[in-house]
């Protein structure tokens, strides 16, 4: 991989089937030199064969995993001019009900699995006074509704904290980007499932079983937006000479805006008749 004047790009949760693994070819699309990473190389077997992309298996919960990661890249390529927090997981359940190790598993990889890869990226960028870092929210921690709250709380906190990040951060010549994905297309709804089939059995809110369950796949329909899609929007955003410092896109993207500005009484009704709580 020849990485002279490309810029290099590294990203994490680049799984078969999730928005890290759009986003790795939509930046190798636009003359990236692009790392792509993962807890496991097997999940990223079907990129093994493309010469653009470098694959590193990398575990964000891991101290060592990631100052191996970073350490090797640069040693590499010379830089890392973006890092991509894309690595994270659900967490669907009533919060009153879930074990606090799932709520905890949810936090160490959404938020400081990211806040991990930032401390270790952060002083190779600023020594070259350069750099872009993106994290990955979500437009349902705009509005977090039932069944979904350890999963939307980590995604509000994550946004916090890359608004704190962005101020801090511009005195070293960094950029900070929160990317905010609506509705799409990847495999959450099935991981999300698999988790949940890992909680215990209800005891309060057994009776709505049904409705927790729809909750895991209430992103994944066909009015989804394509993965694709997203992946070649928000490469383009990030890209930019000035990029902006909040991007979202993908279904619902506008609705979740417009929910975020509701009074709370009329927010709650409507979240309430839509994930039948």
């Amino acid at each position: 991989m020849n990485s002279h004047d490309k810029p290099v790009v590294l990203i994490t949760g680049c799984s078969h089937g999730g928005i890290g693994h759009a986003l790795a070819r939509a930046f190798a699309a636009n003359n990236c030199a692009v790392v792509a990473t993962s807890r496991s190389r097997l999940s990223m077997a079907e990129m093994e064969k493309d010469e653009r992309l470098l694959l590193e298996e990398l575990d964000v919960q891991s101290d060592e995993s990631v100052r191996e990661v970073i350490e090797h890249v640069v040693e590499k390529f010379g830089r890392i001019d973006v890092l991509v927090n894309n690595a994270g997981v659900h967490c669907v359940g009533p919060l009153s009900e879930i074990p606090l190790s799932q709520i905890q598993n949810t936090f160490d990889t959404n938020v400081f699995g990211s806040l991990r890869m930032v401390q270790a990226v952060v002083p190779h960028m600023a020594t070259r006074k350069k750099g872009k870092i993106v994290n990955i929210g979500s437009v349902a921690a705009l509005a977090s509704g039932p069944w979904s709250g350890a999963y939307t709380s980590s995604k509000a906190a994550l946004h916090a904290l890359t608004d704190t990040l962005r101020m801090e951060l511009s005195h070293f010549g960094i950029d900070v980007i929160n990317v905010v994905p609506g509705a799409i297309k990847s495999n959450i709804g099935k991981a999300a499932i698999i988790g949940y089939n890992r909680m215990p059995e209800w005891k309060l809110f057994k009776p709505f079983e049904a409705a927790i369950r729809e909750r895991a796949y209430f992103s994944q329909t066909s009015k989804s937006t394509p993965t694709d899609e997203f992946a070649r929007n928000t490469v383009a955003a990030v890209l930019k000479k000035n990029p902006p410092a909040w991007f979202s896109y993908g279904q619902y993207s506008t609705a979740m805006a417009i929910m975020y500005h509701l009074p709370l009484s009329i927010r709650d009704f409507v979240l309430k008749k839509t994930m039948k709580c």
